[in-house]
């Protein structure tokens, strides 16, 4: 059973946000062209790497801490490169415990010469570098599966 639902440019069917609008980090994490993604738990779907940014925490210190936590890898921030803002006001995650959350997501990317060795969670089942074609036959989350396509395009 999934514990989010994610939602982007769905106004008929997201639900009223009842949480501020929170601000996330995510990473586009690549080795050789092909792209990290992690199967996350709370909804079965292939998501990128990331999360909220904490109350006094930039950007790429939230993606810092996250590639740790996530990952199990010590990047120093300054070894994200920031790519994009995605804030569509219609870019929603949807709670089980009811809270509805407006996502601001801020993107950071960074390459490995060499796949490195990973860490699985307990936020995620599995961690997995994926080609273009690939990612074509895999469920990702409407509020990542933009960011993917933007950056397969930009490469």
């Amino acid at each position: 059973m999934s514990y989010v639902t994610f939602y982007r440019g769905d106004p008929k069917n997201a639900p009223k946000t009842t949480m501020p609008a929170h601000l996330g980090a995510n990473a586009i994490i690549t080795c050789r062209g092909r792209l990290l993604l992690e199967r996350r738990r709370d909804s079965g779907t292939w998501g990128l790497i990331g999360g909220g940014c904490k109350k006094y925490e930039t950007g790429r210190e939230a993606i810092a801490r996250e590639a740790y936590e996530e990952l199990g890898l010590r990047i120093p921030k300054d070894r994200f490169t920031k790519l994009a803002v995605y804030d569509d006001p219609g870019r929603i995650a949807a709670y089980r415990d009811g809270s509805v959350w407006r996502m601001v997501i801020v993107v950071y990317a960074v390459d490995f010469p060499e796949e490195p060795t990973l860490r699985i969670s307990s936020e995620s089942k599995e961690l997995r570098f994926f080609s273009k074609e690939e990612i074509k036959s895999i469920e990702i989350p409407v509020t990542h599966s933009d960011i993917v396509a933007d950056w397969f395009v930009n490469r």
